[in-house]
């Protein structure tokens, strides 16, 4: 019979057990953390790759945006444009026919014992001189284009004076007159076509010289 003995130390061999399992221990888990860090850093590569595949997406979108931008403000340009000839041609042809009319109010609200010299026109405002033959005539006048012609408003009275014409020849006596000059602006809206003016004491005006005013 024999007896075995074991003369290791088994507080030893226990403690050598131990360390080796947690060192183990250690090895897994490090390979563990640098597997998750592996992951994550992979998952974080993707995410940045997605974003930057995005931003680029937008910034061609915002290409193709900008481009239709301008090229819209260009068909407003043209359009602006063409809107400005249109305005131009047709108050060009408006303007064309504002002559006639104006000839056609002086005629119908001249009041008698007024004589037109000169009508000047400066945009919307014209300038008519004349003779009359007392001051209640050019009231008259003022009177009759603010209130019963379409064509003009706010007529105001320039200057009047006394003065003599006539005289030409030495059997010819001078008359004694009043010459004047009035302002009026013309409407900026073509009026609509009106009925028949009311019979007023007022006569045809007459566009002459003051010396052929005069002999009438």
């Amino acid at each position: 019979m024999s007896i075995r003995i074991n003369l290791l130390p088994h507080r030893e061999m226990r403690r050598e057990r131990r360390k080796k399992d947690y060192v183990g221990l250690l090895a897994f888990v490090g390979i563990g953390a640098a597997a998750a860090a592996v992951v994550v850093a992979l998952g974080i590569d993707q995410r940045i790759d997605a974003q930057r595949a995005r931003n680029d997406f937008i910034r061609a979108e915002n290409a193709k945006l900008d481009e239709q931008i301008k090229e819209i403000a260009t068909l407003r340009a043209e359009i602006d444009a063409l809107r400005a000839r249109q305005y131009a041609v047709e108050s060009l042809q408006a303007n064309r026919t504002i002559p006639v009319h104006l000839m056609d109010e002086l005629v119908k609200h001249t009041p008698e014992g007024i004589y037109l010299k000169t009508m000047r026109q400066d945009e919307r405002k014209i300038t008519l001189t004349g003779y009359a033959q007392s001051n209640e005539r050019v009231s008259e006048l003022l009177r009759n284009l603010a209130n019963r012609t379409p064509w003009l408003e706010r007529p105001e009275l320039v200057e009047i004076k006394a003065s003599r014409i006539g005289g030409a020849s030495a059997s010819k006596e001078t008359r004694r007159v009043f010459e004047f000059s009035l302002n009026a602006l013309i409407k900026t809206t073509e009026p609509q076509p009106q009925g028949p003016a009311p019979k007023t004491t007022s006569a045809p005006a007459t566009l002459a010289a003051a010396g052929a005013s005069a002999n009438r």
